[in-house]
């Protein structure tokens, strides 16, 4: 072959087209990373319970909407972390069922699941029973709390963590302020991070792989994830004894980093070096305030924010976001508009990058739902030589079974018997 024949297969098929994986995770930690492995070319397997499938298929509104643009019994929820996977259902506490599962992790590189801590062992299905079937197999569990430890029998949620590892006492406005207390962020940031960390503990494993020829087992919890992602707060407590406090979107070690009015609503200002703040008040009509000596680097700016805030405010008020936005650009200054998702979507930025992308879907998914099309958000991965895929829509509940068994061998009457029994 030659090289650009060679480019071209790997472009098609993705970085990750050798791999297959065995997905038996549901809701959004699992299913975020073995997207993510999907996005990028592996063959993916979902396994779903009969007639129920993944809780988020049921977790709306929103909903999908059908040709008519009326409501559909499918949760948009699942569309988020399910594109370019294979749907197959099987209950796994009926013995045709287990065995299928194992005939399939025999066969795969990689099994991701989030079972409570010792909930596949009755199966048969833990990794232990699945190493010595397939000493190959990288197998990652997400749970909760870990594997081990005083909690790692109890059931664990996003929201839970957000609470328990801090990261709420530091979202949200300070105590004495309209709107004050803790507060969520308004996604599963955990989960997702979980989703990503367990993605990059997969590809490491898949490279030791590689010089052993052994797989190794994965323990993710969403408490570790939401320790580790309290980044400089963490830093900062851990070596100085403070505990962080909330503040709401003005930052504790730089100033100034936060929202301001505009005179047709606000804008977010993002000053991160004393010559971005200097180049601002140059713009501004404020040269004074870069050379004040209250002002004059980042430090002081953060011990004297409170004063320094009402004048920038008064001089934001005089320009429109837009005004502001484009007096800046030129000026290396970050300053950007506060965007809701609608107005973001249609940003210039973000449909030059290609990130709305809208997926056909099957005749199955059709007819379940007379769902004609399915909008998802583009992977960010961005490779030049093997790029994320678009091969499949989130599929239908089961959509692929009877694909799937056929590739492991079974026969239509083989299939049918499996069907009438529950199994699958």
């Amino acid at each position: 072959m030659t090289t650009e024949s060679v480019e071209n297969a790997l472009a098609s098929q993705g970085a990750l087209s050798h791999l297959k994986v065995l997905d038996l995770s549901r809701v959004l930690a699992g299913p975020w990373c073995t997207q993510m492995l999907a996005d990028l070319g592996a063959d993916v397997i979902k396994v779903e319970r009969p007639g129920v499938g993944d809780d988020t298929r049921h977790w709306g509104p929103p909903f999908l909407k059908d040709a008519n643009g009326d409501d559909t019994s499918e949760a948009s929820y699942f569309t988020a972390c399910n594109r370019n996977k294979r749907s197959i259902t099987l209950d796994m506490a009926k013995p045709q069922g287990q065995a299928l599962i194992l005939k399939m992790a025999a066969q795969s590189d990689v099994l991701v699941e989030n079972f409570k801590v010792g909930g596949l062992q009755q199966y048969g299905l833990d990794y232990a029973s699945l190493k010595a079937l397939n000493p190959r197999l990288i197998y990652c569990s997400v749970t909760g709390f870990g594997q081990a430890g005083p909690y790692a029998e109890r059931a664990g949620y996003d929201l839970m963590i957000q609470a328990m590892s801090g990261l709420m006492s530091i979202t949200g406005e300070a105590d004495g302020v309209p709107g004050g207390g803790p507060m969520r962020v308004g996604v599963a940031v955990i989960d997702i991070f979980t989703g990503v960390y367990a993605a990059s503990a997969i590809l490491a494993a898949i490279e030791v792989r590689h010089r052993t020829g052994l797989g190794q087992h994965i323990d993710m919890a969403l408490l570790d994830v939401g320790m580790a992602i309290l980044a400089n707060q963490a830093a900062g407590f851990l070596n100085t004894g403070r505990v962080p406090q909330r503040q709401g979107n003005t930052h504790p070690s730089l100033a100034p980093y936060q929202n301001f009015p505009t005179a047709d609503g606000a804008m977010l200002l993002a000053v991160g070096n004393d010559g971005q703040f200097a180049r601002f008040c140059e713009a501004a009509g404020e040269p004074g305030w870069a050379q004040d000596a209250r002002y004059s680097s980042n430090r002081l700016r953060v011990q004297h924010l409170e004063t320094l805030l009402p004048d920038m405010q008064a001089v934001t008020r005089k320009r429109t976001t837009a005004q502001w936005i484009a007096l800046l650009e030129d000026k290396a200054v970050p300053c950007g508009p506060i965007n809701d998702l609608g107005q973001a979507f249609a940003d210039a930025q973000v449909a030059a990058r290609g990130l709305l992308i809208n997926q056909a879907v099957t005749p199955v998914n059709q007819a379940q739902g007379a769902i004609q099309t399915i909008a998802t958000v583009a992977s960010p991965l961005r490779l030049t030589a093997t790029p994320p895929v678009l091969r499949r829509a989130p599929p239908a509940l089961g959509e692929h079974t009877d694909e799937v068994l056929a590739e492991l061998g079974l026969d239509a009457t083989q299939v049918a018997q499996l069907k009438s029994s529950g199994a699958v």
